[in-house]
């Protein structure tokens, strides 16, 4: 009997140490780094986030939900009009992270699934908004600015839930086959109208050219004719005359060699 009362004894110990330690150890939890705690109480969230490290929480009465503070991505895949009413699907991923002083009005309001309550729909809305401000040719040709104005507005809609995006951006653009073959025929087009411009442009070049040589040999011909004086025709005759005068001559032929001889 006395055996059976200490065997009792015994286990009731041992029973009270593994409530003690469990209770100790749910009494404890720990908020790693890039993380924040909202410390909930009988289902009511306190005003007050946890910091990192090891915090205490009453055991059955509390727990520490966690939300991550660093910086997350989100991709969306989405469709819209633009502004001449092409249909254009849409690729995007947005930046974002959650300010950690208003992570307990976040939990309170929203909850721990923001994304799809409050960012994805909010990014949608402002991706058509914008969107339906330019053409689909602007939208390729401008897609940073595209991008940004996105970012703007998309951050008038989640800033007072204190999700703060910092990037965003237009992964890809698809439009309509009828809008493609549009785009191609017009860049074809273009290409020709610049290669005949190239043309046009070697052409006149070209003649510019010639029109340039034909006025050098004009010029020169025209100093070489003016170097050509009566003198030097004299010298020239005489350089090759044998001493013998004509034996036939005119009054309208004769050449007074007179002068060149004395």
């Amino acid at each position: 009997m006395r055996e059976l009362y200490k065997n009792k004894k015994v286990m009731t110990i041992i029973s009270s140490v593994i409530i003690v330690l469990f209770l100790f150890v749910c009494s404890f939890t720990t908020i790693r780094s890039g993380e924040v705690g909202i410390r909930v109480r009988f289902g009511k969230v306190i005003d007050k986030s946890t910091s990192e490290g090891v915090n205490f929480k009453i055991p059955f009465i509390e727990r520490i939900e966690k939300m991550n503070v660093k910086v997350q991505k989100v991709e969306v895949r989405t469709a819209s009009s633009s502004k001449d009413l092409q249909e254009v699907e849409m690729s995007l991923a947005v930046n974002y992270r959650i300010d950690s002083k208003k992570a307990v009005y976040l939990y309170k309001t929203v909850g721990t699934g923001y994304e799809q309550v409050i960012l994805e729909p909010a990014i949608e809305e402002s991706i058509k908004a914008v969107t339906s401000k330019y053409t689909a040719e602007e939208l390729i040709t401008t897609r940073s600015e595209v991008s940004a104005k996105c970012m703007e507005e998309l951050s008038k809609k989640v800033d007072k839930y204190g999700i703060n995006v910092s990037d965003f951006n237009i992964t890809n653009f698809n439009f309509s086959a009828e809008f493609n073959k549009a785009i191609e025929e017009k860049q074809v087009a273009e290409q020709k109208v610049l290669t005949a411009k190239q043309e046009l442009e070697k052409e006149k070049i070209e003649a510019e050219k010639k029109i340039v040589k034909a006025e050098a040999e004009k010029r020169a011909n025209e100093l070489k004719e003016k170097s050509l004086t009566d003198n030097i025709i004299k010298e020239k005759f005489i350089e090759k005359w044998n001493g013998e005068l004509p034996k036939v001559t005119s009054d309208s032929n004769i050449f007074d060699v007179s002068s060149l001889i004395k």
